[in-house]
Formats: C-alpha cells, sequence, structure tokens
C-alpha cells in the first residue's frame, strides 16, 4: 500500500542557513538561476577538509610579537609547520605588535587582496611639551581624517616619496596630562604609516610629538578576538600533532581561508564547471546556480562551490539583475584561480558535439587539430560558419571559353620583368660608351703632365751650374 500524507501533518521545517558556517551562511537568500545540476562526489566542505588539504588552504591569524620583523616571523612559522610557502598580508615594523595574517600554500594566492584590505590600530603619541586640555588634541585626532598627504619615515621599507592615504575614522580614547601621552584609536586604509599620524598631530598642537607605541587590532577581516594566536601556540600545536597524531590544536589554529572572503559577493557554481574554472575558463550563464543580491559590474566577487569551497576570484561581468534575465553569456571573468586544478573531474568535451568532433578527426574527416580538410562534410562546414569552396558550374565553363582569356598575375609578373630588363639594357649602354670616353680622356690628362714636369726638372738642372753647400757636422 502507498503511504499518503497526513493532513494535519505541517511541512518540514526550513533550515536555518543563518548559523551555517563561512560562505555557506544564508545561502537561502541567494537568488535562484537553477537548480538542475549533478553533485559530483568530490572535493570537501571547508570545516571538515583531511589534514594535508587543510594544511594547503589554511591562514593563521597571528599575534605578531614585539622586535623580530614580520618576515622573520613568517620564515619561522614556515619552519615549524614544515610547508612549502608562507606569506603574510602586511608588513608591521619590528616594534609594533598585534594581528598579521599568515597565509600557509595555496592561500597565498590571496595575499595581494589581503594587503590592499583596511586596518584599525591603537596606538599611543607622547607629545613633547603640555597643553591646554585633552579636548585640545581630541579635536586635532578627528580632525585627521579622510585623504591625507604622508611621507613615509626615514626608517621605512618603501621609497621616501610623498603619497595620498586615507583615514576613515579616528578618535581619542584616553590622554594623561601628566606624561603626556594620548591614546588614539584609528581605522585607515593600507600603507598607512602611523608614525607620521602622530608627528603631524604634535604640529598641529605646536608642541611636537612622536609615536611611543602601536598595536593593531584588525587586518581586513580578521580582528584581535578568540581566532588570534600566538607563535607558541603553533609551536606546541605542532609538537602535539606529531607526538600524539591529535590534529585538534592544529586545526584550532590553522583556520580555512574561507575567513578571509566572507565579505565578497558570492556565486555559487556547479560542479561540473569547477576544474574549467580551475583552468582560467569564464564562468558563463550554463554554470550559475545561485547569485547574491547587489552585484555590479567590474566589481570584485567569489566563485564558491555548493559545499561552500572558495574556487577563484572573479570580476563580475554582469549585474544581479541582468543574470536574472539573461539567457545567455559571461558572468564573470577570473581573477585569480585559488583551488588545485583536477580537485573536481573534467566536464568539457563530454558533449554530443565534442564526442562527433572527436569520431570526425578519427575517421579522417577532420585534421588532427578539429579544422576542416578537403574530406570535411558540407553540413558540418555550415554549422562552423565557414564558407565551403564554390564549384564552378558547366554553362558558365563554355561561356567563359568563347572571350580571351585574361593573364593571371602570375604570368604578367614576368612580362613586366622582361620589359624592366630590356630598357635597363637599353638605357646601360649609352652610358657605358660615356664612361669609357671619359676614361680615356682621364688617362691622357696625366700622361701630359708627367711630360711637364720632366722638361722643368731638366731646365733646373742646367740652371743649377754651382754645386750645393755641404752640411755642416754636428761637432764642427
Amino acid at each position: 500500500m502507498a503511504a499518503f500524507l497526513d493532513p494535519k501533518s505541517s511541512l518540514p521545517e526550513k533550515a536555518d542557513t543563518a548559523k551555517w558556517p563561512l560562505l555557506l551562511r544564508d545561502i537561502d537568500r541567494l537568488n535562484v538561476r537553477s537548480n538542475h545540476y549533478t553533485p559530483i562526489p568530490c572535493g570537501h566542505s571547508p570545516l571538515v577538509r583531511p589534514l594535508e588539504e587543510h594544511l594547503k588552504y589554511g591562514i593563521i591569524n597571528l599575534d605578531k610579537p614585539s622586535n623580530p620583523s614580520s618576515h622573520e616571523v613568517v620564515a619561522w612559522v614556515k619552519r615549524i609547520l614544515k610547508v612549502e610557502k608562507t606569506g603574510h598580508s602586511g608588513t608591521l615594523d619590528p616594534k609594533v605588535t598585534g594581528c598579521l595574517v599568515v597565509c600557509v600554500n595555496r592561500a597565498t594566492r590571496l595575499v595581494k587582496s589581503q594587503q590592499s584590505a583596511g586596518k584599525e590600530y591603537v596606538g599611543i603619541v607622547r607629545l613633547h611639551n603640555a597643553i591646554e586640555n585633552e579636548a585640545a588634541l581630541a579635536k586635532i585626532v578627528a580632525q585627521l581624517t579622510g585623504p591625507l598627504f604622508q611621507k613615509p619615515p626615514v626608517i621605512s621599507a618603501v621609497s621616501k616619496e610623498l603619497r595620498i592615504r586615507n583615514i576613515y575614522q579616528s578618535k581619542l580614547l584616553e590622554f594623561d596630562a601628566a606624561e603626556n601621552l594620548g591614546v588614539f584609536w584609528v581605522s585607515c586604509e593600507a600603507g598607512t604609516y602611523v608614525r607620521t599620524l602622530c608627528v603631524h598631530m604634535g604640529l598641529l598642537l605646536g608642541v611636537g610629538g612622536h609615536m611611543q607605541e602601536l598595536r593593531r587590532i584588525r587586518s581586513g577581516m580578521l580582528k584581535e578576538d578568540l581566532t588570534l594566536v600566538t607563535m607558541h601556540d603553533v609551536m606546541d600545536a605542532q609538537w602535539v600533532y606529531e607526538h600524539t597524531k591529535d590534529e585538534t590544536y592544529l586545526r584550532r589554529v590553522i583556520m580555512p581561508l574561507e575567513f578571509l572572503l566572507i565579505s565578497y559577493k558570492r556565486v555559487v557554481v556547479k560542479d561540473s564547471c569547477v576544474n574549467a574554472i580551475c583552468y582560467g575558463a569564464k564562468l558563463m550563464i550554463p554554470g550559475l546556480l545561485r547569485y547574491e543580491d547587489g552585484i555590479e559590474v567590474g566589481q570584485d566577487i567569489v566563485l564558491m562551490t555548493t559545499k561552500g569551497e572558495a574556487v577563484a576570484l572573479g570580476i563580475a561581468e554582469m549585474t544581479t539583475a541582468v543574470m536574472m534575465d539573461c539567457d545567455h553569456g559571461c558572468v564573470a571573468k577570473i581573477k585569480r584561480v585559488i583551488m588545485d586544478r583536477e580537485t573536481y573531474p573534467r566536464r568539457w568535451g563530454l558533449g554530443p558535439r565534442a564526442q562527433q568532433k572527436k569520431e570526425m578527426i578519427k575517421s579522417g574527416q577532420l585534421d588532427p587539430h578539429g579544422k576542416p580538410n578537403d574530406n570535411t562534410p558540407k553540413d558540418w562546414l555550415k554549422t562552423e560558419l565557414l564558407k565551403p569552396k564554390v564549384e564552378v558550374k558547366p554553362e558558365d565553363v563554355d561561356s567563359e571559353e568563347d572571350q580571351p582569356a585574361k593573364p593571371t598575375a602570375k604570368e604578367e609578373k614576368p612580362k613586366k620583368k622582361q620589359k624592366a630588363e630590356s630598357s635597363s639594357s637599353e638605357s646601360e649602354q649609352p652610358k657605358k660608351k660615356k664612361k669609357a670616353e671619359s676614361s680615356s680622356s682621364e688617362s691622357e690628362q696625366p700622361k701630359k703632365k708627367k711630360k711637364s714636369k720632366r722638361k722643368e726638372s731638366v731646365s733646373e738642372s742646367s740652371s743649377s751650374s754651382e754645386p750645393a753647400p755641404k752640411k755642416k757636422k754636428k761637432g764642427s
């Protein structure tokens, strides 16, 4: 007997995706383009990846200690975790502490996008002299917002050229009048030198000032919260895994790279087109499943799988409204591929058209590169938008025989060459005659000159009858 629905029963409760992790959060609120796709049993959700893949796509929100440089810290992490590549998302000066995002292996492809992300700092400025009251400093700190001219300090890692950096917000948190110390908070663009900002505060107050201490409390999407770990945590987690094979501590220290992409607009793609995107192919409308509201042309978006994995960063070629109505076209072009190739199997070249093309290459109807040859059928040429060769009708041949045949381009070329040679030979004959006459006249002139010279020498010898005086010796 077939089971019937109980009319009094209620519908199953809808899944609460607001608590789903990372890129899958609120996925039910995305616009649905299509639900027809074939899931492929490949890939893993970011939080349940095997440890090898977890390390390959991992990031660390590191609390950088004072004194070592950012490059030294990154080199230490690489040596402790025994990985191939590491990188950081923005240099911190040696004396500065706080959030330093360290990317591991494939996650280093996100370094450039994170270096340009916004930063937040808490700093201490020391004024060189006393000021009237705390309100004067608070006013100056609030005034230093918007685009500001900055020249990097003498000791810095960049060229000492004047540049513009944006200060989004800044406020004074506390002021100690006895020590002339002020604690302030600032949210700024990447590449801002807070040291220079403290010098500007002192100049505007007329007493001078410099930075006493600085700490970064936010870098991109990562803040100074529970995700922050120290260098000791990294070393201890690796030691625990190597000696006890317990992955818990190591997974707590290293997080999936999807943490950095939460703020991006999301586009969900089919599993069948993931590998093509990993090879650099554009995302077209047939591969689109879901998309977020508010996408504009030229905006950076993240392409993700149905399991929540980040495939690539892309640049949108369509707005949300166009994706809803359009039946064909390019949705996004690839900016940076994140996922490894062959993580998902290939699914291009398996359609009926591609299979027919492969059979025609085997039978010799297409060349090895898939291009038409003499054996290619006309139907294929029409579908390939190629013009077939024009066949000459017998009626046209008879009518052409009655008329005198026109010389072809190949026949005209030798005739032109013969004419040119004959004209050049005729013009060369008078030139040769002139050359011979000029050469004979030139040869007679030197002979006459030689005879006249001989006569002059003879007359000089006869006129000089007295002997020439002898030269005196040097010793006399």
